[in-house]
């Protein structure tokens, strides 16, 4: 803890790194998150609590920590993640963002190495990011998985496949917001994917290959939502297509990931309208070609078939 002469001292300064903390309803499990914050190696921090117009007492739990560091904002209405990140980087007064999600936890060396590698490193990096673990009840995986092979440096045309870098496995500069250039907030999900893609045409991005927390997979995650899911995928296609469709297969499987996930929750008519660009895109996508064939006997024959594809770990 501070006492009060250091706290003058740094209310007089500028952090280094601002640490935005975006939470709603999370009272349970925010003080984690807090504290593996305030246990960091590295000291020279802000933290930034954007409380997304929580109805629980996260209002009071975050006010408990005696923390000069430790500011709290809260919105009058509910505006979601995205919103409340950039409300926090509007705020920050750090030379470098850091981004926690309240149900995850860092581990205590995460910001020092991350520091390092830009002391260190080119001057035209600007995001560093590390591997985590995610925990989902009584199963710890390592991410991001072997599918993605460039994580590092010149990862744009990679971000295209999909997203492997964790939010609150970031360390970037601040620089990068200056074009006013945030959190997409029209977005219901990925919007960190959106972000990553575009701030990847201008920025190198470097790769810890360690992990440097643990991230808890909840209930009411927004990534569990399956329709926010597949609308924010075809708001992110639509707004970067350019440079999808630069590469055909890789567009066909996006298209097919969505055709398949509209189907899976009953909208047809739209599904097969993307498994039929799925088609279009790449003619030879034989996992296309079998689901529309599957499609002509029915819809029941269908949920069977996806089913079957589940278990033997295809995503359909």
């Amino acid at each position: 803890m501070l006492d009060q002469k250091q706290g003058n001292n740094m209310l007089d300064q500028k952090p280094k790194i601002s640490v935005i903390i975006p939470t709603y309803n999370r009272a349970h499990l925010i003080p984690r998150a807090i504290k593996s914050v305030l246990n960091q190696t590295y000291q020279d921090i802000e933290i930034i609590i954007v409380d997304d117009n929580s109805t629980d007492n996260t209002e009071e739990i975050v006010k408990n920590f005696k923390d000069i560091r430790l500011k709290y904002i809260r919105h009058n209405i509910n505006k979601g993640a995205s919103a409340a990140r950039n409300t926090g980087i509007k705020a920050s007064k750090g030379e470098y963002i850091a981004f926690q999600d309240s149900d995850d936890e860092w581990f205590p060396d995460k910001l020092e190495q991350q520091i390092k590698v830009f002391a260190d490193g080119d001057l035209k990096v600007g995001v560093v990011y590390s591997g985590f673990y995610r925990i989902e009840a009584d199963k710890k995986t390592y991410l991001p998985s072997d599918f993605y092979v460039q994580k590092e440096v010149n990862i744009h045309n990679e971000l295209l496949k999909g997203n492997f870098v964790g939010t609150p496995t970031v360390l970037m500069k601040k620089e990068c917001f200056e074009n006013k250039r945030y959190f997409d907030e029209n977005l219901p999900a990925l919007e960190d994917w959106e972000l990553w893609i575009e701030l990847s045409k201008y920025y190198i991005f470097k790769y810890i290959k360690k992990p440097l927390l643990y991230s808890y997979s909840t209930p009411n995650s927004i990534n569990l939502n399956e329709n926010n899911m597949l609308k924010a995928h075809e708001i992110i296609l639509l707004t970067h297509l350019d440079d999808f469709s630069k590469d055909g297969k890789n567009l066909s499987e996006h298209y097919y990931d969505i055709g398949t996930g509209l189907c899976s929750i009953g909208n047809f008519n739209n599904g097969k309208n993307y498994l039929i660009k799925s088609l279009k895109a790449n003619y030879l996508n034989f996992k296309t070609i079998s689901v529309l064939f599957v499609l002509l006997f029915g819809h029941n024959i269908y949920f069977k078939f996806r089913d079957l594809h589940r278990k033997i770990g295809h995503r359909t």
